[in-house]
């Protein structure tokens, strides 16, 4: 062909391009306007590619048409709308129907592939948005080789690490059709190294959404229901749900799911937790019977959960009592006996929850529609008369019909062994349901009730023949539950005023007889102390046990003084709670009772150390840390005030030394550091655990204790954050396999069986957000304990050990976090004082002559005196741990912020910020950053030329208790000292012209604040000629980079300022 006629088809060629790129341009801008109009355009796009001369000419028209889209900054419901278009467009044309062999489908894939991974964000946000849209419309007759989907997935896969979070969402869409299996190439595992590692709410989502049903991905979901983002917990409710049948979840995942779920703050959650509950467990997969699913849950280990999925499902109205069903069908009847004797059949666990929570339901409800019975008048009345009496039927006819069947029943699980206990205690809560008005009634009960208090504790035998006793060992029967199911029976059964006292006091002292002989093993001791136990917590006061069968004097020399000196762990244990609650029941607790307690925190097991840190912690914060201190003989001195605690190594602690108070002797507490820890028994009996909790209480409710010096505060407070801190601290949620000491203080797992570290962590996580807001004395104990918290925390200062590298290193990452975290304590607001609106504003929105306020030690302003004076004064920071130290404290100066209002804070700290400069030279970005306080400040300063007096300076630090302080630079920006010339000219460069800003301003400003800051850092000797050549160089260098970033913007910096992955969803978007 002969060179015109080719450039002539040519020609045609493009002019035919160009008229499809018009046509579609036309049909694509037409589809912006409304989704309605997508079916029929469409099909009118289908036929413009048909009726083309040629098949390969389409595409390329397509894309051109469709190039603008991806050059949109801006997101907006219509530039989605037509990006869903053209992906129902691709995905149509696939289809065998859509006459798919003509390779539309795979050339807009690479089309689409080019353009993900373009530097222009909005090309790549649109791409990725077409290509999961397309893959999740794409029907399942499509015809794509294998080879245009794995540039797919491995251009996806990349994606899902892109920097902008609505990429990143689209891109996970796209790939999670093809994550079905082991054999996906690894998506699952990026699904799940993404999930551990993002910190948008949105892309996790996502990410739950997309996972597949599996052994691998079913814990990653799980633990997103503890997500703190609200949308990201449902979505994984709804993923459960939906992907995962009940009987592929363990017992203890499904309480753990219900339990999150059901107590969750997020009305939403919650109703898809009930949702997943009572469509999918209950209706689905147990068919309704409410039963069976509590069968799936095992009340008996998690009770709690058996009653809030009963309490939600009767509150939806999901349970009903059904017709025949009653207690009573337990009680069957032999019609061919000559006397018609009543055979009992013992419930299930399962069975005795259901009637326990379902009987005070039905109780409850009567009461209420008695109450709005009573409240009303009129026909509205009547109707809630009505239905409170139809509540009171139904439940009388639940219940046994009288008061001796009730202990039949009773009686007969009991007798069936330990394995109906659960059952037994189920039905005993029934008692308080019952109606004991009639003596013949209370008659039986009261029988019943005594032969309950009387059953020896229930044991086993090991292999050498001791006995073991069953239980915690402290309460009734062994469970804190079953004592106080006892207790609620006793009380509405003998409701008489002080009959409760005189029957329980006869039990004690018949029990007590042979310990006061010493002939009682200790099963007997542990008997006799978990009745008295039940006695002094349920008492009032100790005058209600006066003339019965045993008095408080007698109950206190004869049996629990003696108790605690027994030798075996689980009485001495017993007897100490006991002594605990005799103690709080006593208007000043006695000499010999708080001797004793202090003898066993001292010398003591540690499961008795436990007890009686319980024990003492409890009758501090009840009676006060002086009363106890006078029981042993010790005098508060009036004009003692305690800065610090007493030095007390409570293992070498004598029995008689009474010189030391009981505030002291727990704090020593924390540090003996041989306390052991045990996953087994009760996890609550640990002493750190129980100090953290009790002295966290003591600081929230310092009001209450005068006696307790205010500068002991910080020092408390100090103590509980390092217990925060501390090496080994885990992310809430994590499990642990391998304790050290201390750490196991902040560690927690996720189950439902919550360690007594968890239950620290959790404690101190709410303390230390509602301590700094309740009152300024608080905030003033936050700042004056950063300092000493900062020097117990840094590795190789002030006495600390050092250790290795690596040791070295994360002790100061987690010293580092603790110094944020107080920052962060004093930076929140109070809830209610007269500064609270100063204290949270900024220093531009104040006014500007604002009147002087006396509260900056409570503020930014003192905390960032402290740290600047205890840089000035810290006499190791010439080593290499010191300057760690200080550099570590300046970056944390550098963060807090001045109100304008506290001018001589300003000048104060304007004299130091040299000084912290002449510390921290090594690290020049940090001295820039000090620059930049400094002309913040100054700009702050109202008066800057005027200094601040040093007379002033001190009344400053003497307000914050800073002894000594340190004298203000009286010359705070020191002007630059030229250098000397270098030998080599530099050659001149020509500026490029830029209009002047405000920011230039200020950055030239700063620049020069650094120079002086850094000037002044640096020791006077003559700089040599090679050293300023070097300077020269450096600076050039500098100059060609600030001049070349100073160019017009480029793509990239465009690209910043695209709204392109705003969070805001298109109004009319639907989700596929």
């Amino acid at each position: 062909m002969s060179p015109a006629p080719a450039v002539a088809v040519a020609g045609a060629g493009a002019d035919e391009t160009r008229r499809l790129a018009g046509e579609v341009a036309r049909v694509l801008d037409e589809c912006r306007a409304s989704l309605a109009v997508h079916p029929r355009k469409l099909r009118e796009l289908a036929a413009l590619r048909s009726s083309s001369a040629s098949g390969g000419r389409f595409l390329p028209a397509f894309c051109t048409a469709l190039t603008p889209l991806f050059q949109i900054l801006r997101r907006s419901p219509a530039s989605d709308r037509v990006a869903r278009f053209a992906a129902a467009f691709a995905s149509a044309s696939a289809s065998a129907a859509g006459d798919g062999g003509d390779g539309f489908l795979e050339g807009f894939l690479r089309f689409l592939l080019a353009a993900s991974a373009a530097a222009h964000r909005p090309a790549r946000f649109r791409s990725c948005q077409i290509i999961s849209e397309i893959i999740m419309q794409l029907p399942d007759d499509a015809e794509v080789s294998d080879d245009i989907w794995d540039e797919v997935i491995e251009g996806m896969k990349v994606r899902v690490q892109d920097k902008i979070h609505a990429i990143r969402v689209f891109a996970v869409r796209a790939v999670s059709r093809f994550a079905i299996d082991e054999d996906d190439g690894g998506i699952i595992d990026i699904f799940l190294e993404a999930l551990e590692k993002e910190q948008n709410a949105e892309v996790r989502k996502m990410i739950i959404l997309s996972l597949p049903p599996s052994n691998a991905t079913l814990e990653a979901i799980i633990e997103s229901t503890m997500d703190t983002n609200e949308s990201v917990r449902k979505a994984a409710y709804s993923v459960l749900s939906t992907k995962f049948p009940l009987q592929s979840l363990s017992i203890k995942q499904r309480t753990t799911l219900l339990h999150r779920g059901l107590s969750d703050r997020s009305v939403p959650v919650n109703n898809e937790c009930l949702k997943m509950l009572k469509d999918e467990w209950l209706v689905k997969h147990c068919g309704g019977d409410v039963i069976a699913l509590l069968r799936l849950l095992d009340v008996e280990t998690y009770e709690s959960v058996g009653e809030s999925v009963m309490g939600v499902l009767l509150k939806d109205g999901a349970v009903r009592v059904q017709d025949g069903h009653t207690i009573r069908q337990y009680f069957t009847t032999n019609p061919e006996a000559d006397e018609q004797v009543s055979s009992i059949k013992p419930m299930d666990a399962e069975v005795a929850l259901y009637w326990k929570v379902m009987c005070r339901h039905l109780q409850a409800e009567a009461q209420v529609k008695g109450s709005e019975a009573a409240t009303t008048t009129g026909t509205e009345a009547a109707v809630y008369a009505s239905e409170a009496s139809d509540k009171n039927d139904l439940l009388e006819g639940v219940l046994p019909s009288t008061v001796a069947e009730y202990v039949d029943l009773v009686k007969a699980h009991l007798s069936a062994g330990p394995n109906y206990h659960f059952a037994s205690r189920q039905l005993l809560l029934l008692g308080g349901m019952l109606d004991f008005s009639d003596s013949m009634n209370r008659k039986v009960a009261g029988s019943f009730l005594y032969e309950l208090l009387i059953r020896p504790l229930e044991h086993e035998v090991d292999e050498d023949g001791n006995q073991i006793a069953i239980g915690d060992g402290v309460s009734l029967g062994g469970d804190r539950e079953w004592a106080k199911a006892v207790s609620e029976l006793a009380k509405k059964v003998h409701a008489s005023v002080g009959e409760f006292e005189m029957v329980i006091a006869i039990v004690v002292e018949e029990l007590a007889r042979p310990c006061r002989e010493r002939t009682a093993d200790f099963m007997q001791w542990m008997h006799c102390l978990a009745v008295t136990g039940l006695l002094l917590e349920n008492t009032s006061t100790l005058r209600s046990l006066e003339g019965k069968a045993i008095e408080p004097p007698e109950l206190l020399q004869s049996l629990l003084l003696p108790a605690a000196k027994q030798n075996h762990v689980d009485v001495q244990r017993a007897a100490l709670r006991c002594l605990c609650l005799f103690g709080m029941l006593q208007n000043k607790p006695g000499t010999e009772l708080v001797k004793q307690l202090r003898l066993s925190f001292i010398n003591g097991p540690d499961l008795v150390s436990a007890m009686a840190s319980k024990a003492l912690i409890d009758l501090l914060t009840w009676h006060g840390p002086q009363v106890l201190d006078q029981a042993i003989g010790i005098e508060p001195d009036a004009n003692d005030e305690k800065t610090q605690f007493a030095p007390v190594d409570i293992s070498d602690l004598n029995d008689d030394d009474l010189n030391v108070g009981v505030l002291s002797i727990l704090f020593s507490g924390f540090h003996k550091d041989d306390w052991e820890f045990s996953l087994e028994g009760d996890n609550h009996d640990n002493v750190p655990t129980i100090l953290g909790e009790g002295f966290a209480k003591v600081l929230l409710l310092s009001e209450n204790y005068a006696s307790i010096s205010s500068d002991l505060h910080p020092v408390i407070l100090a103590q509980l954050v390092r217990l925060y801190f501390l090496e080994g601290t885990k992310e809430l949620g994590r499990s642990i396999t391998h304790f050290a000491p201390y750490i196991y203080l902040l560690l927690s797992c996720s189950t439902l069986t919550f360690f007594c570290l968890s239950r620290l962590k959790q404690c101190l996580s709410v303390f230390f957000m509602h301590y700094p807001s309740l009152s300024d004395k608080h905030k003033r104990c936050v700042s004056s304990a950063f300092v000493p918290l900062m020097r117990a925390m840094w590795p190789g200062i002030y006495g600390n050990a050092g250790g290795s590298g690596p040791v070295v290193s994360k002790r100061r990452k987690y010293a580092v976090q603790a110094a944020r975290f107080m920052v962060q304590m004093v930076q929140t607001p109070l809830f209610s004082t007269e500064s609270t609106d100063q204290a949270t504003m900024s220093p531009e929105s104040l006014p500007s002559s604002p009147s002087p306020s006396v509260d900056f030690d409570i503020s930014e302003e003192g905390l960032a005196i402290r740290i600047a004076v205890e840089v000035a004064n810290c006499q190791e920071k010439k080593s290499a741990p010191g300057k760690a130290y200080a550099v570590a404290l300046c970056k944390v100066a550098v963060l807090l912020r001045f109100r304008q209002s506290e001018q001589k804070a300003i000048k104060c700290m304007r004299g130091l910020v040299s000084t912290l400069a002449a510390s921290t030279s090594s690290d020049k970005e940090l001295v820039k950053e000090l620059a930049q306080m400094a002309s913040r400040l100054k700009s702050l300063d109202e008066c800057p030329e005027e200094e601040l007096p040093q007379d002033q300076a001190d009344a400053i630090f003497e307000k914050l208790g800073l002894d000594g302080g340190i004298k203000l630079d009286a010359n705070p920006v020191v002007p630059p000292t030229p250098a000397p010339r270098s030998v080599r000219a530099a050659p001149t460069r020509r500026r490029a012209r830029r209009a002047p800003s405000s920011s230039d301003d200020s950055e030239a400003e700063a620049e020069a604040e650094a120079e002086s800051l850094d000037i002044t850092s640096v020791s006077r000797v003559p700089a040599t000629p090679s050293m300023t050549a070097a300077r020269a160089q450096r600076a050039s260098k500098t100059a060609a980079l600030s001049k070349f970033t100073a160019a017009a913007p480029s793509d990239s910096e465009q690209d910043e300022q695209s709204d392109v992955t705003t969070d805001e969803d298109p109004s009319d978007e639907d989700s596929s």
